[in-house]
Protein backbone atom coordinates (compact mmCIF):
# COMPACT_ATOMS: atom_id res chain seq x y z
CA UNK A 1 0.00 0.00 0.00
CA UNK A 2 1.28 3.55 -1.48
CA UNK A 3 -1.03 5.97 0.05
CA UNK A 4 -2.83 4.19 2.69
CA UNK A 5 -1.86 2.81 6.15
CA UNK A 6 -3.49 -0.14 7.42
CA UNK A 7 -3.10 -1.47 11.45
CA UNK A 8 -5.76 -4.31 11.52
CA UNK A 9 -5.01 -4.76 15.03
CA UNK A 10 -5.07 -1.14 16.15
CA UNK A 11 -7.29 -2.30 19.51
CA UNK A 12 -8.94 -5.30 19.96
CA UNK A 13 -11.14 -6.01 17.22
CA UNK A 14 -10.78 -2.77 15.97
CA UNK A 15 -9.08 -1.74 12.55
CA UNK A 16 -7.23 1.28 11.73
CA UNK A 17 -6.62 2.42 8.18
CA UNK A 18 -4.95 5.92 7.67
CA UNK A 19 -4.96 7.93 4.44
CA UNK A 20 -1.75 8.71 3.83
CA UNK A 21 -0.98 11.43 1.35
CA UNK A 22 -0.47 14.27 3.34
CA UNK A 23 1.80 16.67 0.94
CA UNK A 24 -1.33 16.25 -0.90
CA UNK A 25 -4.01 16.92 1.72
CA UNK A 26 -5.14 13.09 1.27
CA UNK A 27 -6.13 14.28 -2.35
CA UNK A 28 -7.91 10.80 -3.47
CA UNK A 29 -6.52 9.67 -6.73
CA UNK A 30 -7.31 6.61 -7.83
CA UNK A 31 -4.58 4.68 -6.53
CA UNK A 32 -5.55 5.68 -2.91
CA UNK A 33 -9.19 5.00 -3.46
CA UNK A 34 -8.30 1.30 -5.14
CA UNK A 35 -6.07 1.12 -2.06
CA UNK A 36 -8.80 1.93 0.24
CA UNK A 37 -11.27 -0.48 -1.48
CA UNK A 38 -8.62 -3.45 -1.16
CA UNK A 39 -8.11 -2.90 2.24
CA UNK A 40 -11.60 -2.67 3.57
CA UNK A 41 -12.44 -5.63 1.64
CA UNK A 42 -9.89 -7.56 3.37
CA UNK A 43 -10.92 -5.96 6.66
CA UNK A 44 -14.15 -7.01 6.20
CA UNK A 45 -13.14 -10.49 5.71
CA UNK A 46 -11.05 -10.64 8.42
CA UNK A 47 -12.06 -12.60 11.79
CA UNK A 48 -10.53 -10.89 14.46
CA UNK A 49 -11.77 -7.38 13.17
CA UNK A 50 -15.37 -6.17 13.96
CA UNK A 51 -15.19 -2.31 13.64
CA UNK A 52 -13.39 -0.24 11.00
CA UNK A 53 -12.25 3.31 11.66
CA UNK A 54 -10.50 5.74 8.37
CA UNK A 55 -8.87 8.63 9.33
CA UNK A 56 -6.04 11.33 7.71
CA UNK A 57 -3.97 13.33 9.66
CA UNK A 58 -4.81 16.61 12.08
CA UNK A 59 -4.32 18.84 9.06
CA UNK A 60 -6.72 17.43 6.81
CA UNK A 61 -8.80 13.66 6.77
CA UNK A 62 -9.28 14.27 2.92
CA UNK A 63 -9.17 17.57 0.88
CA UNK A 64 -11.34 16.50 -2.21
CA UNK A 65 -10.30 14.33 -5.27
CA UNK A 66 -6.89 14.80 -7.19
CA UNK A 67 -8.12 17.40 -9.57
CA UNK A 68 -4.98 16.91 -11.94
CA UNK A 69 -6.33 13.19 -12.71
CA UNK A 70 -9.30 14.86 -13.90
CA UNK A 71 -9.26 17.55 -15.16
CA UNK A 72 -8.34 17.26 -19.31
CA UNK A 73 -10.75 14.40 -19.04
CA UNK A 74 -13.81 13.86 -21.28
CA UNK A 75 -17.19 12.41 -20.12
CA UNK A 76 -16.38 9.33 -22.13
CA UNK A 77 -13.27 8.68 -20.40
CA UNK A 78 -14.57 9.55 -17.20
CA UNK A 79 -17.63 6.75 -18.12
CA UNK A 80 -14.63 4.31 -18.96
CA UNK A 81 -12.67 4.77 -16.18
CA UNK A 82 -15.87 4.43 -13.51
CA UNK A 83 -14.34 5.19 -11.05
CA UNK A 84 -17.54 5.40 -8.85
CA UNK A 85 -17.51 1.14 -8.99
CA UNK A 86 -14.81 1.96 -6.54
CA UNK A 87 -17.39 3.46 -4.35
CA UNK A 88 -19.58 1.04 -4.75
CA UNK A 89 -17.71 -1.35 -3.00
CA UNK A 90 -16.95 0.78 -0.16
CA UNK A 91 -19.92 1.53 0.35
CA UNK A 92 -20.95 -2.43 0.68
CA UNK A 93 -18.66 -2.76 3.32
CA UNK A 94 -20.42 -5.14 6.28
CA UNK A 95 -18.97 -3.98 8.84
CA UNK A 96 -19.22 -1.02 11.11
CA UNK A 97 -17.21 1.94 9.51
CA UNK A 98 -16.48 5.27 11.68
CA UNK A 99 -14.71 7.73 9.98
CA UNK A 100 -12.48 10.70 12.62
CA UNK A 101 -12.19 13.68 11.13
CA UNK A 102 -10.04 16.45 11.39
CA UNK A 103 -9.41 19.58 9.11
CA UNK A 104 -10.57 19.25 5.75
CA UNK A 105 -13.21 17.08 4.44
CA UNK A 106 -14.14 18.36 1.17
CA UNK A 107 -15.60 17.04 -1.90
CA UNK A 108 -14.54 13.45 -2.16
CA UNK A 109 -13.56 13.83 1.20
CA UNK A 110 -16.87 14.52 3.29
CA UNK A 111 -18.52 12.20 0.99
CA UNK A 112 -15.88 9.09 1.78
CA UNK A 113 -16.81 10.77 5.54
CA UNK A 114 -20.33 10.26 5.09
CA UNK A 115 -20.37 6.65 3.61
CA UNK A 116 -19.34 5.43 6.68
CA UNK A 117 -21.59 4.77 9.50
CA UNK A 118 -20.39 7.37 11.98
CA UNK A 119 -18.52 11.01 12.49
CA UNK A 120 -16.25 11.44 15.24
CA UNK A 121 -14.68 15.33 14.10
CA UNK A 122 -12.08 17.19 15.90
CA UNK A 123 -13.03 21.19 16.74
CA UNK A 124 -11.22 22.04 13.46
CA UNK A 125 -13.07 19.60 10.90
CA UNK A 126 -14.84 21.53 7.44
CA UNK A 127 -16.74 19.81 5.94
CA UNK A 128 -18.15 20.80 2.40
CA UNK A 129 -18.83 20.45 -1.28
CA UNK A 130 -17.47 22.89 -3.04
CA UNK A 131 -17.39 21.14 -6.62
CA UNK A 132 -19.32 24.08 -8.39
CA UNK A 133 -16.21 26.21 -8.12
CA UNK A 134 -14.25 24.58 -10.40
CA UNK A 135 -17.70 23.73 -12.82
CA UNK A 136 -18.64 20.77 -11.76
CA UNK A 137 -20.64 18.81 -8.84
CA UNK A 138 -20.65 16.25 -6.10
CA UNK A 139 -20.47 12.77 -7.57
CA UNK A 140 -19.86 10.44 -4.61
CA UNK A 141 -22.84 10.54 -2.94
CA UNK A 142 -22.74 14.23 -2.06
CA UNK A 143 -25.97 15.35 -3.21
CA UNK A 144 -27.90 12.87 -1.76
CA UNK A 145 -26.02 11.53 1.57
CA UNK A 146 -25.79 15.15 2.54
CA UNK A 147 -29.27 16.14 1.37
CA UNK A 148 -30.38 13.00 3.54
CA UNK A 149 -28.43 14.19 6.86
CA UNK A 150 -28.95 17.96 6.63
CA UNK A 151 -32.29 18.36 4.53
CA UNK A 152 -32.76 19.72 1.43
CA UNK A 153 -32.51 23.55 2.05
CA UNK A 154 -28.94 23.73 3.96
CA UNK A 155 -27.87 20.86 1.48
CA UNK A 156 -28.71 22.65 -1.12
CA UNK A 157 -26.97 26.09 0.00
CA UNK A 158 -23.81 24.00 0.48
CA UNK A 159 -23.84 22.46 -2.71
CA UNK A 160 -24.47 25.26 -4.96
CA UNK A 161 -22.49 27.79 -3.34
CA UNK A 162 -19.50 25.41 -1.91
CA UNK A 163 -20.12 26.61 1.25
CA UNK A 164 -18.30 25.19 4.58
CA UNK A 165 -19.79 23.44 7.52
CA UNK A 166 -18.15 23.76 10.92
CA UNK A 167 -17.57 20.83 12.94
CA UNK A 168 -19.71 22.38 15.79
CA UNK A 169 -22.48 22.78 13.00
CA UNK A 170 -22.13 19.69 11.49
CA UNK A 171 -22.50 18.45 15.21
CA UNK A 172 -25.63 20.42 15.84
CA UNK A 173 -27.49 19.64 12.08
CA UNK A 174 -26.72 15.87 12.78
CA UNK A 175 -23.87 15.15 10.38
CA UNK A 176 -21.20 14.19 12.95
CA UNK A 177 -21.80 12.14 15.99
CA UNK A 178 -19.86 14.52 18.30
CA UNK A 179 -17.03 17.43 18.40
CA UNK A 180 -13.98 16.69 20.33
CA UNK A 181 -10.21 18.99 20.80
CA UNK A 182 -8.22 17.83 17.64
CA UNK A 183 -5.79 16.06 20.16
CA UNK A 184 -8.49 13.78 21.05
CA UNK A 185 -10.56 13.00 18.41
CA UNK A 186 -8.86 9.68 17.10
CA UNK A 187 -9.43 8.32 20.60
CA UNK A 188 -12.80 9.08 21.13
CA UNK A 189 -13.40 7.27 17.32
CA UNK A 190 -11.70 4.15 19.31
CA UNK A 191 -14.05 4.52 22.25
CA UNK A 192 -16.69 4.53 20.52
CA UNK A 193 -15.46 1.22 18.50
CA UNK A 194 -14.51 -0.12 21.43
CA UNK A 195 -17.74 -0.31 22.36
CA UNK A 196 -19.32 -1.17 19.40
CA UNK A 197 -16.74 -4.31 18.97
CA UNK A 198 -18.30 -5.58 22.44
CA UNK A 199 -21.13 -6.18 20.53
CA UNK A 200 -22.26 -8.99 18.56
CA UNK A 201 -20.51 -9.04 15.04
CA UNK A 202 -23.56 -10.97 13.97
CA UNK A 203 -26.10 -8.53 15.07
CA UNK A 204 -24.18 -5.56 14.40
CA UNK A 205 -23.55 -6.17 10.40
CA UNK A 206 -27.35 -7.29 10.25
CA UNK A 207 -28.65 -3.83 12.63
CA UNK A 208 -26.24 -1.62 9.89
CA UNK A 209 -27.79 -3.39 6.82
CA UNK A 210 -31.08 -2.33 8.34
CA UNK A 211 -30.67 1.69 9.36
CA UNK A 212 -28.91 1.92 6.11
CA UNK A 213 -31.95 0.28 4.11
CA UNK A 214 -33.85 2.98 6.04
CA UNK A 215 -32.43 5.09 3.41
CA UNK A 216 -33.22 3.63 0.58
CA UNK A 217 -36.98 2.31 0.95
CA UNK A 218 -40.32 3.21 2.37
CA UNK A 219 -41.14 3.11 5.68
CA UNK A 220 -43.09 -0.71 4.70
CA UNK A 221 -39.97 -1.96 2.83
CA UNK A 222 -37.70 -0.48 5.82
CA UNK A 223 -39.50 -2.12 8.46
CA UNK A 224 -40.09 -5.30 6.82
CA UNK A 225 -36.59 -5.73 6.11
CA UNK A 226 -35.21 -4.99 9.67
CA UNK A 227 -38.10 -7.63 10.49
CA UNK A 228 -36.35 -9.82 8.78
CA UNK A 229 -32.86 -9.46 9.68
CA UNK A 230 -34.28 -9.38 13.76
CA UNK A 231 -35.41 -13.42 12.98
CA UNK A 232 -32.14 -13.77 11.60
CA UNK A 233 -30.71 -12.77 14.45
CA UNK A 234 -31.70 -15.90 16.28
CA UNK A 235 -29.86 -17.91 13.72
CA UNK A 236 -26.71 -17.13 15.75
CA UNK A 237 -24.70 -18.71 18.61
CA UNK A 238 -24.42 -14.70 19.70
CA UNK A 239 -28.01 -14.61 20.27
CA UNK A 240 -28.14 -17.50 21.83
CA UNK A 241 -25.04 -16.80 24.16
CA UNK A 242 -26.70 -13.14 24.48
CA UNK A 243 -29.37 -13.84 26.22
CA UNK A 244 -28.11 -16.60 28.20
CA UNK A 245 -25.40 -14.25 30.11
CA UNK A 246 -28.52 -12.05 30.12
CA UNK A 247 -30.60 -14.17 32.49
CA UNK A 248 -28.12 -15.63 33.90
CA UNK A 249 -26.53 -11.66 34.59
CA UNK A 250 -23.06 -11.89 33.24
CA UNK A 251 -21.24 -9.99 30.42
CA UNK A 252 -21.54 -11.91 27.21
CA UNK A 253 -18.42 -13.56 25.34
CA UNK A 254 -19.65 -13.22 21.40
CA UNK A 255 -17.58 -15.13 19.22
CA UNK A 256 -19.39 -13.61 15.59
CA UNK A 257 -21.41 -16.85 15.20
Amino acid sequence: MEFIKVEAQARPYVALVQLNRPKELNALNLQLMGELRDALKQLDEDEQVRVIIVTGNERAFAAGADIKQMAGKTAIDMLNIDQFSTWDQIKKTKKPLIAAVSGFALGGGCELAMTCDMIIASETAMFGQPEIKIGVMPGAGGTQRLTKALGKAKAMEMVLTGKFLTATDAERQGLVNRVVPVELYLEEAFKLAGEIAQMSPVAAKLAKEAVNRSFEASLEEGLYFERKNFYLCFASEDQKEGMAAFIEKRKPSFSGR
